[in-house]
């Protein structure tokens, strides 16, 4: 959950009410057409995953009310998701009277199955997901046995070249560890980086490469590349490692790293 809290600061009462465009009577027109991300617009969903079981992932309490004047309202909103996802989101609006909206906030969380995770990298998938049964439960058992594998983690870099300097490339992951009552262990999480040594004759650099997470916190790692001395700007650098986390089970992440020399 989350608190939001507004202050009456005029000289009359405000009548205000939260909507959440998920429950919008406009919401199933809005859902025949074609994703954004199929339509090339730029634009992006304002309401994206939703649960299985229809209810709504996000709501708020209370939905209405009236602020006297010199008063304070506090809201409330709950995160309440079904499934396992990264792509859940909502859109509030703050409405006064009925007819002005004086603020629209975007919400968004994710999901997951077990204690840890991993933040960070380049987009993958889609932030749209069907809720059609598009398989077996058989068929489904099997593909969420083949995830347990290695999951993929994509990192872009680019390192800025010109006639006086060279900037190194630097991007960022974040190893975190959920504190929930679904996790009662008060066991931590652990990480760390194999096969590491080919990617430091590319010029790549990764700190830190082992260490623990406390639950509810998350770590930053830290990944630079610098082009060895006589690199091609027109080749791309490749390479990949593997990322294990260890806490109530283990995960072992692929991560895959494309680099390349932008002049200016």
């Amino acid at each position: 959950t989350s608190t939001f809290k507004i202050e009456n600061t005029s000289s009359i009462a405000l009548k205000c009410s939260i909507l959440l465009e998920s429950l919008s009577p406009n919401r199933d027109k809005e859902q025949q057409k074609l994703p954004a991300f199929l339509t090339s617009q730029g634009k992006m969903d304002l309401v994206g995953t939703q649960n299985y079981s229809g209810l709504s992932v996000f709501s708020v309490s209370p939905v209405e009310g009236i602020i006297g004047t010199g008063k304070t309202q506090e809201f409330t909103i709950t995160f309440s998701p079904d499934h396992e996802s990264l792509h859940y989101s909502d859109c509030m609006k703050i409405m006064l009277f009925d007819k002005e909206v004086i603020r629209v906030i975007q919400l968004k969380g994710a999901a997951r199955s077990h204690m840890m995770f991993v933040e960070g990298g380049d987009p993958l998938d889609v932030p749209v997901e069907s809720l059609a049964l598009t398989m077996s439960m058989a068929e489904e058992a099997a593909r969420a046995e083949s995830e347990k594998l290695t999951k993929p983690i994509l990192l872009r870099l680019e390192c800025i070249q010109s006639e006086t300097s060279m900037i190194p490339a630097v991007r960022e992951l974040r190893v975190g560890g959920i504190r929930t009552a679904q996790f009662p262990s008060k066991k931590n999480v652990e990480f760390s980086w194999e096969n590491l040594s080919l990617l430091q004759m590319k010029g790549f650099s990764i700190d830190p490469v082992k260490g623990t997470v406390d639950r509810g916190q998350t770590k930053a790692i830290t990944v630079s590349w610098v082009p060895p001395a006589g690199s091609d700007p027109d080749q791309l650098v490749t390479g990949a490692a593997l990322l294990t986390l260890k806490g109530d089970v283990k995960e072992v992440y692929s991560v895959y790293f494309t680099s390349k020399i932008v002049i200016k």
